[in-house]
């Protein structure tokens, strides 16, 4: 397990219970008294750091290399019935963005998501999950598909942004961008949008207009990353913390401001701490927030979808 660096007394109490077990194993020595002493010191350090974390600290544990991605919560939701589907029949099949049908008990999904690696090889290949127009018009593809067969959509946010290589701008990123989100406004269909990890700007916009847009506990949602926010206003990343507090870009900020519609909680320490605790939690809240809008019609679909929208940054002085 890796550890942060806010997260180091944890990891300190962790050896420390990790050396008096083996001692326990290794000698005749009774350690259980001192085993459940550390434990209990280890639960109390753990809840008191997580229950006070600042938005930066959010966006840490939002990058942990060890944090379930797309394909993660698709194969422990879906098992085998995930049909992996491919191509945006123009270019090429974008590896950063991965979509196909999926089952949740008798009920069909079409996935949608963000791809990241684990390792050197894999972050290379998933191009450290940031797509290029070809993903952005396969989510498309993906999305009238399900449209056309009258089934709902589920979307899983995890990137730090569109790929920004000339090549990306060559094809069209911005263009491919902007039509995902005047399409997605006018399907048929229930969406249920879920950021996991990473929401940055037009990258997650691509794929994140929804009837139901939530949040994990850890995740963020801005119009851009707290790394590049502190570079264009102090001309360096040093103030990225700053940046992260002004961006108001937590689940608890997006939901205070209208932005999404719930948070899902994590377990403690964040979701990989406990994969099986937060793949369920996952899977619950798909299904009841497909219960919830399963009845509408197209035509109130849309309209609420719209209405939605349009609520987000109106204010009164």
């Amino acid at each position: 397990m890796e550890y942060l660096d806010f997260e180091l007394p944890i990891k300190e109490l962790h050896e420390q219970l990790e050396k008096c077990k083996l001692l326990g194993k290794e000698s005749n020595v009774d350690v259980r008294e001192t085993y459940s002493q550390i434990k209990r010191q280890l639960a109390k350090v753990k809840e008191e750091i997580h229950k006070n974390l600042t938005a930066w600290q959010r966006v840490q544990l939002s990058r942990h290399p060890s944090r379930p991605y797309t394909l993660d919560y698709i194969n422990a939701i879906c098992g085998d019935t995930f049909l992996e589907l491919h191509g945006d029949r123009t270019i090429k099949d974008d590896k950063a963005m991965i979509g196909g049908l999926g089952k949740i008990g008798d009920q069909s999904y079409m996935f949608i998501g963000h791809q990241k690696g684990f390792d050197i090889k894999s972050r290379q290949y998933r191009n450290f999950g940031m797509a290029n127009p070809e993903g952005y018009r396969k989510a498309l593809r993906l999305m009238k598909s399900a449209e056309k067969f009258n089934i709902p959509i589920v979307s899983f946010i995890d990137t730090p942004g569109a790929h920004p290589g000339v090549e990306a701008e060559e094809r069209g990123q911005g263009e491919a961008i902007a039509r995902n989100i005047i399409e997605i406004f006018q399907l048929k269909v229930p969406i249920i949008v879920i950021i996991i990890g990473e929401g940055a700007s037009g990258g997650a916009l691509g794929i994140g207009v929804g009837d139901k847009v939530l949040m994990l506990e850890n995740s963020w949602y801005s119009v851009i990353s707290p790394e590049n926010c502190s570079t264009i206003l102090w001309r360096t990343r040093e103030h990225k913390e700053q940046a992260a507090e002004a961006l108001k870009l937590t689940a608890k900020d997006g939901k205070r401001l209208g932005i999404i519609d719930g948070i899902i909680r994590e377990p403690l320490g964040g979701a990989h701490f406990d994969r099986d605790e937060i793949f369920s939690a996952v899977e619950k809240i798909i299904t009841s927030s497909y219960k919830n809008i399963k009845e509408l019609s197209a035509e109130e679909l849309i309209r609420i979808r719209m209405e939605k929208y349009n609520k987000i940054g109106v204010y009164q002085e």
